[in-house]
């Protein structure tokens, strides 16, 4: 284990001040290959007040957007030149297949670039008004920018959070997930190689509660804070906002919905319904983890969706070949291994627990809604199957949740498309497909799923200070009366 990485805190590599360090372990191995700095509050607020001077004082929020978009570009340059040495980090650190590892390094850089230029090419509006006045609006960067990133997508969901809050002129204390620390690292030391100056873009290694997590949440001096975790999490950190009046974009838990009707395309049902569930090895907060086929097609749909959930090839991550590695921890395989090992009234079709911290692709039949595989977030590869007979009934079915991140509809009938994903609560509806995003397009869930969107202007909205700029072009006053 020689792999040491440490904080970046304005512009420099550093220890944590009392010198203590924790390890990453290798979910493949179950041994630990990595170590980093842990962090205390006392790092965070070293890194709040170098993000808060690099604001206050430095030239990154007093750029024009075309020079922070050229160490934008840069960055994403760089990710893509050391694409080998990130993806292999993701995947050692929480078990992810290297080729998925690299999609996301792609996605990454894809994130740097649409940031960079979304913010230089964003319009403002033109207000004309009576009286010999005019208004216009103008987008202020809002200042220091807490993120909280997860560890099922570690570098593209850092990137997600802290590529707008960088184009737009913030700084960024980034606060990766203790299980997956390195490519955070390797990130921001990418960017002082781009050219950003210190303190734009600092790292903090650490835990949640009591933590470094914790003190970014009430650090005063904090002015945005995004996060993506667990809904419990979630309610946490709005109540730490809260006392500050700091705003929040929550990311949070998801129990999404699948619906296959009777016309739909089957093949393309089926390819698109085991990417939804066994992709990262059923990590994702979008997962298709409730499946609802419609009667007169389930016995084939499901005879077609086991057999190629059966075929996925699952083994060692750093192998291009595999298809579907580990769970991320220890702690987690134990979580997720407890609905395969007890499915209650339901029957398992295939599936079952694997080497290691490995869940084989389960596909549960028989549960009812009140299950509690069908309430909880279960965040593996794990799937509950269910007919149902009218679109109304799915609709109700899929509803069916406190959550409300997205859902997936199959159907050749444009009308149903149409009426069915409005009828959906959920901030993403995928129809005849899965994951495919737009980065214009708002992301985030209602209910327990989280606060706010984020993504194009929905970013912009979240990141700055909207300004309202009136001003007299007419000194000519009215006639008094």
């Amino acid at each position: 284990m020689t792999d040491y990485h440490g904080h970046i805190i304005d512009g420099r590599e550093v220890d944590s001040l009392d010198g203590r360090r924790f390890a990453s372990v290798d979910p493949w191995t179950r041994e630990p290959w990595a170590e980093a700095a842990l962090g205390d509050p006392a790092d965070a607020a070293v890194a709040v007040a170098a993000a808060r001077r690099a604001f206050d004082e430095g030239p990154w929020p007093r750029m024009g957007y075309a020079e922070r978009g050229r160490i934008l570009h840069r960055l994403a340059d760089l990710l893509e030149e050391r694409q080998a040495e990130i993806r292999l980090a993701d995947t050692r650190d929480m078990g992810k297949p290297v080729t998925q590892s690299g999609h996301d390094v792609q996605r990454a850089a894809a994130n740097f670039r649409f940031f960079a230029d979304h913010a230089r090419l964003s319009t403002g509006q033109l207000l004309p008004m009576d009286s010999g006045h005019h208004a216009y609006t103008r987008f202020e960067p809002s200042g220091v920018t807490a993120a909280i990133a997860p560890w099922n997508f570690p570098l593209m969901l850092e990137s997600w959070k802290i590529a707008p809050a960088l184009a737009w002129g913030n700084t960024v204390v980034l606060k990766p997930a203790e299980d997956t620390p390195v490519s955070a690292t390797l990130l921001a030391r990418l960017a002082l190689e781009a050219g950003m100056p210190p303190g734009v873009l600092n790292v903090v290694h650490g835990f949640g509660p009591d933590s470094v997590g914790q003190a970014l949440t009430e650090d005063p001096r904090v002015d945005r804070i995004t996060f993506t975790g667990e809904s419990a999490t979630g309610r946490v950190i709005a109540g730490a906002a809260a006392a500050n009046l700091t705003p929040v974009s929550l990311e949070l838990g998801g129990k999404g919905a699948n619906i296959v009707f009777a016309d739909a395309e089957l093949d393309n049902a089926v390819h698109w319904s085991v990417e939804a569930i066994f992709r990262n090895a059923g990590q994702v907060c979008l997962a298709g983890s409730r499946l609802f086929v419609q009667r007169a097609v389930y016995d084939e749909f499901l005879s077609r969706f086991v057999k190629k959930a059966e075929a996925l090839v699952a083994g060692d991550p750093s192998d291009p070949a595999t298809e579907l590695g580990p769970l991320a921890s220890e702690t987690h395989f134990a979580k997720v291994s407890s609905y395969v090992t007890d499915v209650g009234e339901g029957t398992i079709l295939t599936g079952g627990l694997g080497e290691g911290w490995a869940v084989r692709p389960t596909v549960i039949v028989g549960l009812e809604p009140s299950a509690r595989h069908c309430r909880e977030e279960i965040f593996g590869p794990v799937v509950v199957v269910r007919p149902f007979d009218t679109e109304e009934e799915a609709v109700a079915l899929a509803n069916g949740t406190p959550y409300g991140l997205n859902a997936m509809l199959f159907t050749e009938n444009v009308n149903r498309a149409h009426r069915v994903s409005a009828a959906l609560r959920a901030g993403t509806v995928w129809l005849n497909c899965f994951f495919i995003r737009d980065l214009r397009a708002p992301f985030g869930g209602v209910g327990d799923s989280g606060i706010g969107r984020e993504g194009g202007d929905f970013g912009r909205e979240f990141f700055t200070e909207p300004k309202a700029v009136v001003m007299q072009i007419s000194r000519d006053q009215p006639a008094s009366r």
